[in-house]
């Protein structure tokens, strides 16, 4: 889990570091590289666009459904649709700013709570069943499971150029520091890393070994995750921890839908050479997110499982090119230290070895 973090680490920064020497965007920096680049990042940003806003709306709907009373008769998709109309209408109006104050205090409240469940977790016995044997990672059926757990770990990697734009705005109207962007980077990514960790410690304490098999079709995981935290914390917080649950989903599709729209807009900006990007574009691609996000949560109705491994494993296998993409633009603008270049040289080996190796064996190859 913690490879393809320490791994991709490099070009995650490089959008930091891009945006505070150049004052542009990654996807500028495309457009001046060449229109190849441009072209590239546009088309995969568009397929990516729709799968990760479906699958992160897919998950709240299914929070949403557990905490909701079964006799309201709402199915995942109808869920589903309240959930992508709610967040268009936060995005168009513009009300995303207030919505974002209210879930960085929810994201803090979810952390809490998942820190609490893993020191409570960590005090108590932990009883496995008799015949459990683990299973070794190390064999070609897990590798679909390994390269989905990979794909978001931390965050697709489209993301980098996405964050670019968010602190290209944020440097012009705060005028931060490169010192404090990095600052800024470096927390949030170490964070995002142990937070994974607390996620896997409460897994191992709580759930592996128990004999229970994880259950990925309809809501079902959903309950499994929530009685993790209800097993060590207490049942009074089942309601608690599934709407903070819900928010943190709720406010990662709205993300989502933001991020991808204004990217693919400035995209498009940079392709028909305007000079500034227009309202209706923006609004046009994050139209585009939520509604080709509904259209493809109309194929994986009641398959959480499925739609999360499709999403994550689709991210896994373009992460090499996004990476080799902000690789080679930061490099050509300046000299990258020895050991920055081999990190980042490793770190798209690994990248590509193992999505070559995925793809590899889905052929049969190893059959």
């Amino acid at each position: 889990m913690y490879w393809p973090t320490c791994l991709s680490i490099r070009f995650f920064r490089f959008a930091t570091d891009y945006v505070y020497d150049t004052g542009e965007s990654l996807i500028a920096g495309y457009a001046k590289r060449s229109k190849v680049y441009l072209w590239v990042y546009f088309i995969l940003s568009i397929l990516s666009a729709v799968i990760s806003t479906g699958a992160v709306s897919l998950i709240a709907a299914v929070i949403l459904g557990f905490m909701l009373p079964a006799s309201l008769g709402l199915s995942t998709m109808a869920l589903s649709l309240i959930i992508v109309a709610v967040s268009w209408f936060f995005l168009i109006a513009g009300h995303y700013k207030l919505l974002d104050g209210v879930t960085k205090w929810i994201m803090i409240a979810l952390t809490t709570a998942t820190v609490a469940a893993v020191i409570i977790a960590a005090g108590k016995p932990t009883v496995m069943a008799v015949d459990f044997v683990a299973a070794s990672p190390w064999n070609l059926a897990t590798l679909g499971f390994i390269v989905a757990l990979m794909g978001w770990m931390p965050a697709p990697l489209e993301f980098a150029a996405i964050t670019s734009m968010w602190t290209s705005a944020k440097v012009k109207a705060d005028h931060t520091t490169h010192s404090q962007g990095l600052l800024d980077f470096n927390v949030g990514y170490a964070v995002s890393a142990i937070l994974a960790l607390f996620f896997l410690s409460l897994g191992v304490f709580v759930q592996y070994g128990s004999g229970q098999e994880i259950e990925l079709v309809g809501g079902a995981y959903i309950n499994q995750l929530i009685n993790m935290y209800t097993a060590t914390i207490g049942e009074w917080s089942r309601l608690l921890v599934a709407f903070v649950a819900f928010m943190c989903m709720f406010g990662t599709t709205i993300t989502c839908a933001d991020g991808y729209g204004r990217a693919n807009a400035e995209c498009w900006r940079l392709l028909k050479g305007e000079s500034e990007i227009n309202k209706k574009q923006i609004a046009f691609w994050t139209t585009y997110a939520i509604g080709g996000g509904l259209v493809i949560i109309t194929f994986f109705t009641g398959q959480l499982g499925a739609m999360l491994k499709f999403a994550m494993i689709s991210a896994f296998v373009s992460a090499p090119i996004f990476g080799w993409l902000n690789y080679s633009l930061v490099k050509k603008h300046k000299k990258l230290s020895a050991g920055m270049n081999a990190l980042s040289i490793a770190g798209l080996i690994f990248l590509a070895g193992f999505a070559l190796l995925f793809l590899a064996n889905m052929a049969g190859l190893f059959a």
